[in-house]
């Protein structure tokens, strides 16, 4: 996956004046070599530890901030990301942008497409109690229809458009170095699932919006992978402790209450799996929704997180083509 993601980077950057760095959380199977021998101009933080998403990226902003002049913007990017043509320089460009209500974008995402093709419902709006009760008893999907019931955005009109969200997941995304420096690093206490939710939420509570923008797109390759019933607990677990700092206690309790209603993935498959089974039809694996309310799926911790981040200098600054 390493070769294919750096070779494909200067198609996605196309447009911008930009340099990699790869922050490499303590890996164990010769990536940093790797990166080192195929792209020797990058520069690659090694933190020495499975610090998590949050840290890796801390990691990565602190050495992009020692280079002279430092940077414009930061290109936050997983390694299965294979950004398409000009995505950099679009989602670069719109930073700055002032939004409705006041306030400006501070982090652009793209559309995110699976490798099939299908669209990635990658928008999200703040949690509720209500919205909690509406996923656990129809659904993500089915309730995203409806702004009041679900966290997730299934409207197709808003993917469309270059719509504000209250958080977005964090596969790919750009960040205005004003906005980096007003929010500040991100929140290693969350060390898989919410750290994007959260740094997205203290960002609008600054006056940088997330949007989307349209024109910008990309294919996630782990965009539709399955999630684990150990790494759901630890999803749910950061879903209600970011509640619980935004919230009352009471709110906080009815949160919780609203959220251990929904069942995790794996008790669901195995329910399909015996009523197959009763129906004499084959097993087959349950595919599970490749949209999460807590944030996107990236590799275990057992795994090692090995994210990478280019932080963009534009040749260019302006605005995406509508």
């Amino acid at each position: 996956m390493i070769p294919e993601f750096l070779a494909s980077l200067p198609e996605g950057m196309a447009g911008v004046d930009w340099r990699l760095v790869v922050a490499d959380n303590d890996s164990a199977d010769g990536t940093v070599d790797l990166v080192r021998s195929l792209a020797p101009e990058a520069t690659v933080v090694e933190t020495g530890r499975n610090a998590g998403y949050a840290a890796g990226v801390n990691a990565a902003l602190a050495a992009a901030a020692g280079w002279d002049g430092g940077f414009r913007a930061a290109l936050v990017c997983n390694p299965d990301i294979r950004m398409r043509r000009g995505c950099a320089e679009l989602l670069v460009g719109a930073l700055g942008d002032p939004v409705d209500g006041g306030g400006r974008v501070g982090i652009s995402v793209p559309l995110l497409y699976e490798e099939d093709g299908t669209l990635h419902f990658s928008l999200r709006r703040e949690s509720r109690v209500t919205r909690a009760l509406g996923e656990a008893v129809i659904g993500n999907r089915r309730a995203g229809r409806f702004p009041r019931w679900s966290e997730l955005v299934t409207d197709p009109s808003a993917y469309g458009r270059r719509t504000v969200a209250d958080w977005a997941t964090g596969a790919l995304m750009a960040l205005s170095r004003e906005c980096l420096e007003v929010c500040g690093a991100w929140d290693e206490s969350f060390f898989l699932y919410s750290e994007e939710t959260e740094y997205c939420l203290r960002a609008g509570d600054r006056g940088f919006a997330t949007r989307l923008e349209p024109a910008a797109s990309a294919v996630h390759l782990g965009g539709d992978s399955q999630v684990s019933p150990r790494l759901w607990t630890l999803l749910t677990l950061n879903r209600v402790r970011l509640y619980g700092r935004r919230h009352s206690a009471p709110a906080t309790a009815a949160f919780r209450a609203a959220v251990l209603l929904r069942r995790p993935p794996g008790r669901r498959s195995a329910a399909r799996r015996t009523g197959r089974a009763r129906a004499g039809q084959p097993d087959r694996p349950a595919r599970h929704p490749g949209a999460l309310s807590g944030g996107s799926r990236r590799r275990g911790p057992a795994r090692r997180e090995r994210d990478r981040w280019a932080p963009a200098r534009p040749r260019r600054c302006r605005s995406s083509p509508g």
